[in-house]
């Protein structure tokens, strides 16, 4: 099968130009049909021209194989694996400075951004703790990308949320997730079925931490 604009179809081959993960995950899900539960492998190669082509059948020393883990017939992607240890002493200097569990601020680094500091959202939040270019501006936190300054000012942010909503846990996070000002405007949680899960997983998270301490 070659994948193009058009499909063309080959029993035994399948073929992608079109360069990216989806093209790959497309084959993949056509070498599940075809080959059930077996093992089967996929080969990024460079033509003549210079184009990028994915295919299961090598065409010679220019391909190279893409190794993907398999479970049963189900095909699943690799994490990157993180260091959650990384920053613990500033964090706990940090915590003690604002009077914010430690053991809560991993737990939110983790729920926003697993611990990417150069992780940028769709929304536009940026770094560890996922601050919005203005509530960075408004915390004068400079570099957002840089793990202090981000940590510091996520923090400082937090507790501020902590502050206003009279030590309310819920509450602030759910005015870090969904904005203090819907918060105060519905009274409560609002009914957003990610801020409900951001808690949720918040929590969960924050239970781990405090129990590994």
């Amino acid at each position: 099968m070659i994948i193009r604009e058009h499909a063309e179809i080959n029993s035994k081959h399948y073929f992608c130009r079109r360069t990216g993960l989806i093209c790959v995950l497309f084959i993949v899900s056509l070498m599940i049909v075809d080959c059930g539960s077996s093992a089967a492998s996929i080969y990024k190669c460079r033509d003549a021209t210079g184009t990028t082509i994915f295919t299961n059948a090598p065409t010679g020393s220019n391909c190279k194989a893409i190794i993907l883990p398999q479970t049963g017939t189900r095909w699943t992607a690799r994490r990157q694996i993180v260091n959650s240890t990384q920053y613990d002493e500033f964090i706990e200097r940090v915590g003690k400075n604002y009077h914010v569990d430690p053991s809560l601020i991993k737990a939110i680094i983790h729920t926003e951004s697993d611990f990417n500091h150069r992780a940028v959202s769709r929304r536009g939040a940026q770094g560890l703790m996922q601050l919005m270019p203005e509530t960075s501006r408004e915390l004068r936190v400079g570099n957002p990308f840089n793990p202090k300054e981000n940590i510091d000012g996520g923090t400082r942010y937090f507790r501020k949320l902590l502050d206003n909503f009279n030590g309310d846990l819920n509450l602030s996070l759910a005015a870090y997730n969904a904005g203090p000002g819907l918060v105060m405007r519905t009274g409560g949680v609002p009914q957003i079925p990610e801020t409900k899960r951001y808690i949720k997983k918040v929590l969960k998270q924050y239970r781990y931490y405090r129990a590994a301490r």
